[in-house]
């Protein structure tokens, strides 16, 4: 082959090339807005799978009509609890707000048996004495933190709210996804062999059971123990119990778990509620946190769990790069590319 000739191959594949790196780089600008809601409907998809087969099954081999009846029943199962949580915190929000203006905000005075504490004690109890013989005072002491704090939850509050949003429009994808999912099941299979040659198969199989494992056991779990702490939030008049439910639910996400919410609110409900209120918040509350011993062995599937670091990096890490959807985005992510990059590993050794 003389210079010529390769001199003009070269600069036709090179054309050729920048025009597929264009061409991926426009389909990717156009559909970066939806890229989210397009990974959880997937991500559903990928999770509800087996409990669509089964239901396909009792209906007949009706693909649509299955797809549809489970989507709309994730649908109320997430909705339903969002909304009464969400009504709270934006009621209790607001009453703050409206105390605050009115010079009506009134705070409980400290019960003593909060000097016992070690270490905050003292502290602790002083600033509550203040602040309820002198709310003024405090607002005026700590005025730039309080702000910034209440910044902070009223944008963690409203990522929370598009989130849960683009959760809700994901579901509805996810029904797409479902009723092509055979389809989309060889493209996918034939995507990873495509990519990872002979071993796609047993890496395709790695993702889709880390997909399981993670969105089931680490973030349904926390879903479900969040929801049945902001009902006993709810039940017992817990001021904000939306947003303590949307902390426990942070919390649960990162393998921290509800109980450092669930203390804060017992102390709470002790010094200002009725004993039995109290009594059996704390009760629910010891079984919401236990239940993470029940649940998570029952929706956690075969094969070798996720570390809870890489759990929880995932999380914080997809929280700070792409919001409150990121939460729980980066777990799931970085699960899988830890399962992936672990058999690869394994296979490099086995060689």
């Amino acid at each position: 082959m003389n210079d010529k000739s390769f001199l003009k191959n070269t600069m036709d594949a090179a054309i050729r090339i920048g025009i597929l790196f264009l061409l991926i780089g426009w389909c990717f600008k156009i559909l970066q807005p939806f890229l989210g809601i397009i990974m959880w409907g997937i991500i559903i998809a990928v999770t509800i799978y087996p409990l669509h087969v089964i239901v396909k099954k009792k209906l007949g081999g009706r693909n649509t009509l299955s797809a549809i009846l489970l989507t709309t029943v994730l649908l109320l199962i997430i909705l339903i609890p969002c909304l009464f949580l969400g009504q709270s915190m934006i009621s209790g929000l607001q009453s703050l707000v409206d105390l605050y203006q009115t010079n009506q905000l009134k705070i409980s005075a400290p019960p003593d048996s909060i000097l016992s504490w070690p270490v905050i004690g003292k502290t602790f109890h002083s600033l509550w004495k203040t602040a309820a013989e002198d709310p003024g005072q405090i607002l005026k002491t700590y005025s730039p933190q309080i702000k910034t704090g209440f910044s902070w939850v009223v944008s963690f509050a409203s990522q929370a709210a598009m989130g849960f949003l683009m959760i809700l429009a994901s579901i509805v994808i996810s029904a797409v996804f479902l009723i092509y999912s055979d389809k989309g099941g060889i493209a996918a299979h034939n995507l990873f062999v495509r990519l990872a040659g002979d071993q796609g198969e047993h890496f395709a199989k790695i993702t889709e059971v880390t997909i399981r494992n993670v969105s089931r056991g680490i973030i349904g779990v926390a879903f479900i123990q969040a929801a049945l702490a902001g009902i006993g939030f709810l039940i017992a008049g817990v001021p904000l119990a939306g947003l303590w439910a949307l902390v426990s639910l942070f919390l649960a996400i990162i393998q921290i778990g509800v109980t450092p919410v669930s203390i804060v609110v017992v102390i709470y409900m002790f010094s200002t509620a009725g004993t039995l209120t109290a009594v059996l918040l704390t009760i629910w509350l010891i079984l919401v946190g236990l239940s993470d011993n029940i649940l998570k062995p029952l929706l956690l599937g075969k094969g070798a769990p996720v570390p809870m670091l890489v759990i929880f990096l995932g999380a914080i890490g997809g929280f700070i790069f792409s919001g409150f959807m990121g939460l729980f985005l980066g777990a799931i992510v970085l699960s899988i590319g830890y399962k992936l990059l672990q058999a690869w590993l394994d296979e490099k050794q086995s060689e």
